[in-house]
């Protein structure tokens, strides 16, 4: 078997490049051109097109340095937002930028390719499996985005330049799968000192079967647990469950070999916790929050998905008993480990204002979680809730210090008050 020749190439030669050999391997940098953003929560694009009719993306390799690069995102367009030679802002929220021009990441034809953040490592995508994009298809130009959430090292006196971005690792052999990209997410906002779930759903609509083979997750510093799911009658099954505090790479899916068609439902929960003086919205900035639960799938003929992402409002306004198709998504079947940190034994309970265990009027003022039988309707006999809140808390300083009660436990220290309560006094 020939050895696959690998060719790096710069980005100047990429926009007008001859194609290469057939399964001739090329590297191809696509880079920031040494930017010095100056306002915090910088967002700036760059485009190059795709001169073949067909280029097939088979890996990506990160060039970018998680204290200067928040993220970075490849997306696809039919048209960019900005011309070849420009840098734009381009944010997805974008204010006016003094020093660019902003403008969409893509006037049309948007889909997401690849995203980075928190030094993933390359993705090197599975055995005959590519992303296919140019001139013939409906990817003709590929933008890279940067955000850069602290601009400190490009004013004086450091004054630096960055170069962030990516190589691509292409060729023009086809392959026999195709890959895309589905992403789940929301808005919405979380109180201060709570516990939230920011939740979506979807039904697919579509006669095509997707495969999934990666998940990445994503959100910025209350983010806890993000799980995502398929819903196939009334059963579900993880696709994956990550803390986005770890390394935001493309990981293996959780259930190897699942599949999606019509009529499943793809559903996502970002557990967030606030433990700030004020309310958190989810928004572009690092003051902000975000929540994606990114699904990387092939196809093993086209086309692929048209439907590229599934977004709700998110808390206080939408949770998944909001979905319009309940008796599908059966919420009786959720996972009891859909909000527990991989490695943990514990849940995250909600104490904001959700009501995704199908109990919308469960919620106790003021207290760390939810309850779902009638014990908390017994403590105002007791000298009230306040002196439960009181007790609970003081068990969890003395027992269970640092850790967030799981709901059993909550049940266990009610009925412990409770009983108390009732002992006749010496």
């Amino acid at each position: 078997m020939a050895v696959l020749a690998v060719v790096m190439t710069s980005l100047a030669a990429v926009v007008a490049m001859a194609a290469p050999n057939p399964g001739q391997v090329e590297a191809i940098n696509f880079l920031m051109p040494e930017v010095q953003p100056q306002e915090p929560d910088t967002y700036l694009c760059r485009a190059i097109k795709i001169e073949d009719s067909h280029r097939y993306i088979t890996g990506f390799i990160p060039n970018a340095n998680a204290m200067i690069a928040h993220h970075i995102l490849l997306y696809g367009c039919l048209e960019p937002g900005g011309a070849e030679d420009e840098i734009w802002n381009c944010g997805e929220m974008s204010t006016s930028n003094k020093n660019y021009r902003t403008s969409s990441i893509c006037q049309t034809g948007t889909s997401i390719i690849y995203a980075w953040a928190m030094e993933a490592p390359r993705l090197t995508l599975p055995p005959e499996v590519s992303f296919d994009v140019g001139q013939d298809t409906g990817i003709k130009y590929l933008v890279l985005q940067v955000h850069y959430k602290n601009v400190t090292s490009f004013k004086p006196p450091n004054n630096q330049k960055d170069s962030s971005g990516l190589t691509l690792i292409t060729t023009t052999a086809p392959t026999t799968k195709t890959a895309a990209v589905y992403l789940l997410g929301t808005g919405g906002e979380i109180p201060q000192h709570s516990i939230e779930y920011f939740e979506t759903a979807c039904t697919i609509q579509e006669d095509v079967e997707i495969v999934p083979f990666a998940y990445r997750t994503h959100a910025h510093a209350l983010g806890r647990v993000i799980s995502g799911y398929r819903i196939r009658n009334g059963e579900w099954t993880e696709i994956g469950r990550k803390d986005p505090r770890l390394p935001e790479m493309f990981y293996n899916v959780t259930s190897s070999g699942i599949t999606v068609k019509k009529g499943d439902i793809l559903a996502a929960r970002c557990t967030m916790e606030n433990t700030l003086d004020h309310t958190v919205q989810i928004g572009p900035t690092q003051n902000d929050e975000m929540c994606n639960f990114y699904i990387m799938y092939y196809v093993e003929k086209l086309p692929s998905l048209n439907q590229k992402n599934c977004f709700t409002v998110g808390p206080p306004n939408w949770f998944w008993d909001d979905f319009n198709d309940q008796k599908s998504l059966n919420l009786q079947n959720v996972p009891t480990t859909v909000s527990v940190i991989p490695g943990s034994d514990t849940p995250l309970i909600c104490s904001a204002t959700c009501k995704s265990d199908n109990d919308p009027n469960g919620i106790v003022e003021g207290l760390p979680g939810r309850f779902d039988d009638d014990a908390v309707n017994e403590v105002p006999r007791f000298n009230g809730p306040d002196e439960l809140l009181k007790f609970i808390h003081s068990r969890e300083e003395e027992d269970y210090q640092d850790e967030i009660i799981s709901r059993w436990q909550k049940h266990q220290l009610i009925q412990e008050y409770l009983n108390a309560a009732e002992e006749p006094s010496n």
